[in-house]
């Protein structure tokens, strides 16, 4: 990968109010380590009443972003609710003649998801440049990163050692871990099949347009925050399921759901267990992606593996 890097805000500006002068600068310093020159758009720090901008700056600042020779990696600056308004406006046709490597997660599923079905190109769901002010306990997190997006042999995903929902932006110091107790497995099987997924209710704003991706031989990763429950993510679990393509999918990895959710591991294979769709497939859950940290930097339109059988499990990622 070269070491040009793009910092983009397809949804929050960088101006809102938990991304603080210290958290950038801790966040600058982790790319300078990882040997990484960047550089942030023209309109990130304009703001208005939603903690967002315009749709004109971010759809003329992803752009930008891709037709620059100089740039290999696009970052989204954090998260939100809205980038969803930008795919209308988007020009495919110059995203495919200048692919970059685009990450971020949560909201920015809408985009990767759309990029990757009017593309075909491979986009990737991990950290955000703010993720990257996180002082304390990153490596795992690096360590997915620069195997997504440095290397490009497969790799084998396995859980990290302990996990954190804290605020941690607001006090980097004064963080609670939790002992990690490893991947859930709900259904066992086996299968490989192409990434799709991300953000789960973000998904789901993509159903019925030109916008989402061919369920065809996929696997869906599937992770949601702490605004959902037990209830609307079996809704939306269940919206999915509904999708004409649906009985091509492969296997479901489920993330790790933020506790104030409450979507236990008990009530998560409740879920999983009353649909007969799922029956066939290979289900597992707890994974290091979504809104806990650390996390997984996986690619949406790679290719993935799992083996459940047996008291043996094994989770690749094969192509990214």
């Amino acid at each position: 990968m070269g070491d040009g890097v793009r910092v983009i805000t397809p949804a929050r500006s960088l101006k809102t109010s938990w991304v603080t002068e210290e958290l950038k600068r801790v966040a600058l310093q982790r790319f300078q380590e990882l040997g990484l020159r960047l550089s942030f758009s023209e309109h990130v720090n304009e703001i208005n009443d939603f903690e967002s901008s315009s749709i004109q700056s971010r759809v003329s600042d992803l752009q930008d972003a891709f037709e620059d020779k100089s740039i290999q990696l696009v970052i989204a600056a954090v998260g939100g609710f809205n980038s969803n308004q930008l795919l209308k406006y988007i020009d495919y046709d110059l995203i495919k003649a200048n692919p970059k490597i685009f990450c971020g997660y949560s909201d920015i599923t809408a985009l990767a998801n759309a990029i990757h079905a009017k593309t075909g190109l491979v986009t990737y769901s991990g950290p955000h440049f703010a993720s990257f002010g996180n002082k304390r306990d990153l490596d795992y997190t690096l360590d997915y990163f620069k195997k997504c997006l440095f290397l490009d042999e497969s790799f084998e995903v396995k859980p990290s050692r302990q996990w954190s929902n804290d605020e941690w932006a607001a006090d980097q110091e004064n963080r609670h871990f939790i002992q990690n107790e490893g991947f859930w497995v709900i259904n066992t099987g086996e299968a490989e099949g192409k990434i799709v997924g991300g953000n789960q209710c973000t998904l789901n704003a993509l159903q019925g347009t030109e916008f989402m991706p061919d369920l065809e031989n996929s696997i869906l990763f599937l992770e949601d925050d702490f605004e959902a429950h037990a209830a609307t993510i079996d809704r939306d679990l269940q919206s999915i399921i509904h999708q004409p393509d649906f009985k091509k999918v492969k296997a479901i990895v489920f993330g790790r759901f933020e506790p104030a959710s409450k979507t236990t591991r008990t009530l998560l294979t409740q879920i999983v267990k009353t649909k007969k769709e799922l029956d066939p497939l290979p289900v597992i859950a707890n994974v290091d992606f979504g809104h806990t940290t650390p996390m997984i930097t996986f690619p949406i339109g790679g290719i993935a593996k799992i083996l459940v059988r047996n008291n043996e499990l094994k989770f690749e990622i094969l192509k990214h």
